[in-house]
C-alpha cells in the first residue's frame, strides 16, 4: 500500500472551448488554472466530470492534460482523470499522464456492460502495473454506471500497489464513515459530493474534490481550514454561505453551470459540448443572483 500524497482542496478545471467549439481555448484554460491556484487550491485536477473528459477526442484529451501540467508548472500537484470503457485505453492514458509529469491519476471504471468486482479489480491492477503514479479510486455511479462498496475499494487499496486513496461521490455520508472506520483512518478518502462537503470533512475526509473554486475563489479552502482548526461555528457559516451555489451546480450539471458562471464573472470559456445544452436565460439569472449574494 502506498502513501497518500494529497489533501485539502482539489480544484477541478472545466475545459474551455473556443466560441465555435472547434478548439480548446488554451489561454482561457491557463487563466482558470491561475485563478484556482490563487484560490489556494492544494492540487489541480483536469479531465474529470466537470472537465468533459468523456466529450474530448484523443488529441484534445492529451492537449488538456499536457497544458494543465505546463501551466501549473510545479506550483501544486496535478491529478489527471481517467474514465474509459476499456482497460487498454485506460492504461494508455495512465501511461501518458505518467510520462508528462502528473503527480497522480484519478481512475473511475466506466461501464456499458455491468462489471463484476473481479473485472473492476483487474482494471485497476492493470493500470497500476503500467505506471508508478498514485491512483485515486473514484466511485461515481451516477456518471460511470459502476458502484463500488467501501469494503471493495479498501481491498483494492490494500492489494494493488499504487492504489492509495479513494474519492467517494455518491453523496452517502455513511459510506464515508464506513471508509474511515474500516481503515481506522489510515486510507485517505475525498469527498466528491459538493452539497455534503461540511459533513464529509467532519467525518474524516482528507479533502474535497470540487469545481466550486472556479466560481467561489478561496471560500472552499476557508471552509477546509476552519474544519481542520476546529472552528465549528465558523465552518458552518462558511458552508451555508456556499450551499446554494453548490446545490445549483450539481443539479444543473457541473460543466454547464460552471461554464455559465465563469461567463457571468467575466471569463468566457464557451459552453458545454453537445448534446449538453447551455443554461436558459432564467437559470443564468438565478445563477447570477446566487453568485452576487455569495461573492458580492
Amino acid at each position: 500500500m502506498g502513501n497518500a500524497v494529497l489533501s485539502g482542496i482539489i480544484a477541478y478545471t472545466i475545459t474551455p472551448f473556443t466560441e465555435d467549439d472547434e478548439q480548446i481555448d488554451v489561454e482561457a484554460l491557463n487563466s482558470l488554472i491561475d485563478v484556482l491556484i490563487d484560490a489556494d487550491a492544494d492540487a489541480i485536477a483536469a479531465l474529470g466530470s466537470a472537465g468533459e473528459g468523456a466529450y474530448l477526442n484523443d488529441v484534445e484529451w492529451e492537449q488538456v492534460a499536457l497544458q494543465t501540467i505546463k501551466q501549473v508548472n510545479g506550483r501544486v500537484p496535478v491529478i489527471i482523470g481517467i474514465a474509459e470503457l476499456t482497460t487498454k485505453k485506460a492504461v494508455a492514458r495512465a501511461i501518458y499522464a505518467n510520462k508528462i509529469g502528473a503527480q497522480a491519476i484519478m481512475v473511475s471504471p466506466f461501464s456499458y456492460y455491468r462489471l463484476s468486482e473481479d473485472e473492476i479489480y483487474d482494471h485497476y491492477a492493470a493500470i497500476s502495473a503500467a505506471v508508478s503514479l498514485p491512483i485515486m479510486i473514484y466511485n461515481n455511479p451516477a456518471t460511470c454506471g459502476v458502484d463500488m462498496s467501501p469494503e471493495f475499494m479498501l481491498s483494492m487499496v490494500e492489494n494493488i500497489d499504487n492504489a492509495t486513496m479513494i474519492k467517494e461521490s455518491t453523496g452517502n455520508l455513511q459510506r464515508m464513515r464506513t471508509l474511515h472506520r474500516l481503515s481506522k483512518g489510515s486510507v485517505p478518502f475525498f469527498n466528491g459530493c459538493n452539497y455534503i462537503a461540511l459533513d464529509a470533512l467532519n467525518a474524516g475526509a482528507a479533502g474535497w474534490c470540487t469545481a466550486a473554486p472556479c466560481l467561489l475563489n478561496d471560500l472552499p479552502k476557508q471552509l477546509f481550514n476552519c474544519v481542520q482548526q476546529g472552528k465549528t461555528d465558523q465552518a458552518k457559516v462558511l458552508f451555508e454561505r456556499q450551499l446554494p451555489l453548490l446545490e445549483f451546480i450539481v443539479n444543473g450539471g457541473l460543466a454547464t453551470t460552471v461554464k455559465a458562471g465563469l461567463g457571468i464573472k467575466g471569463m468566457p470559456v464557451g459552453v458545454a459540448r453537445r448534446p449538453l445544452k447551455p443554461l436558459t436565460n432564467n437559470k443564468k439569472k438565478t445563477l447570477e443572483n446566487i453568485l452576487l449574494k455569495i461573492t458580492g
